[in-house]
């Protein structure tokens, strides 16, 4: 009988997530599975969170992982944190900040959307103009913008929400793990991220943290959390206490696999971690420039595990990317939204900065493009 799962190739993964998994994460999701309310299973459950206190550098007791995607956790944050007629911000940006606005809708929120260039970073001056003329509830950013390749500037931000007096949510599903995330410091009130990007760690995990503020807000909800599977209210009752409350039956191989995975980063250390990110970023662009490909995003504010890539004329964006995977094995992302079709999102999260990853692709570019 034949098996599908023997002809999946084997693919460099340097588009925009999933990246690639280091092989001790491999075999930690061969770990033998106990129960989900098992003593040892707990006891990992509390070390995973303290690796996330870590890599995110909070102090924050709610910080955990969510059991789904990276859209898990902007749920997650939106559902527990958002009543009917909130007035949240969105500063947008990109394809995530739009979905930021879209779940802040579905659940009645009164949505003011300050609107910025696609490939340009938020402004703190426009914010600041925003915020001084009226006080929201929340205010939302992506830290690095997945569909644009653009670090925002989050602690400046922070720094102007905290004046406000609103809640601050912040997504860095692409950001954590390849550059600093530093909650407390910049005053982050709700937060998610994803397993699959610079964690180097299969999709179905997204990490949360919520500060005292933002629990102090669920507290006070006027209702019940509108969605019963990620009520923070209901779940930190699992993830928290000498005794722990059934909620729902977590992934526990997925559980092992981030385990692995933060203790990687964090054995490397951090900072290391972020400076081969930059070094493999700026390998790459060196590389690009030479073959006559472009930057789309100015360097001042460009993502290093995320990078958005010009083709030189009479290179057919699509048609390259279908022969990287065909003939090269290796997978490149495309443009979304009003940049499909005009670029190629080249991803160098986690495990897939390594030099002869960056090495091999921009050989097969050579090759494919007759540049270089």
């Amino acid at each position: 009988m034949s098996n599908m799962l023997d002809s999946i190739s084997d693919v460099l993964l340097m588009g925009p997530g999933p990246s690639m998994v280091n092989d001790a994460v491999y075999k930690a999701m061969g770990t033998r599975l106990v129960g989900h309310m098992d003593f040892e299973f707990i006891e990992l459950m509390n070390a995973v969170k303290e690796q996330l206190r870590t890599l995110c550098n909070t102090a924050n007791e709610v910080t955990m992982p969510m059991s789904g995607t990276g859209s898990a956790g902007m749920e997650t944050c939106c559902v527990n944190l958002i009543e009917p007629g909130d007035q949240v911000l969105i500063l947008h940006n990109g394809v995530f900040s739009g979905r930021m606005m879209d779940v802040a809708s579905r659940l009645g929120a009164e949505v003011d959307v300050l609107e910025f260039a696609w490939g340009t970073p938020v402004l703190p001056g426009k914010v600041k103009e925003k915020l001084t003329a009226k006080s929201y509830s929340i205010v939302g950013v992506i830290h690095a913008e997945t569909s644009t390749g653009v670090c925002n500037p989050v602690e400046e931000i922070g720094e102007l929400v905290k004046k406000n007096g609103a809640l601050y949510l912040v997504d860095s599903v692409t950001g954590l793990g390849g550059i600093e995330v530093a909650l407390d410091k910049w005053g982050v009130d709700a937060f998610y991220s994803g397993t699959q990007k610079c964690l180097s760690c299969p999709p179905g995990l997204s990490p949360v943290s919520f500060s005292e503020k933002a629990l102090e807000k669920l507290r006070a909800r006027k209702k019940k959390v509108p969605n019963w599977y990620l009520d923070m209210t209901l779940i930190t009752q699992y993830w928290q206490g000498q005794n722990r409350v059934y909620h729902h039956t977590a992934p526990i191989s997925m559980n092992y696999a981030l385990y692995q995975a933060l203790a990687l980063i964090l054995e490397e250390g951090p900072t290391a971690v972020f400076a081969r990110h930059r070094a493999m970023h700026e390998m790459l662009v060196a590389g690009l420039e030479k073959m006559g490909f472009s930057m789309f995003v100015e360097k001042s504010c460009r993502l290093p595990m995320l990078n958005l890539v010009v083709c030189p004329d009479g290179v057919d964006e699509a048609a390259l990317r279908k022969n990287l995977r065909v003939k090269h094995k290796i997978e490149l992302g495309g443009g979304l939204g009003p940049l499909a079709g005009k670029v190629l999102r080249i991803g160098v999260m986690g495990e897939t900065a390594r030099e002869k990853y960056v090495q091999r692709l921009l050989d097969a570019l050579k090759e494919e493009t007759g540049r270089g």
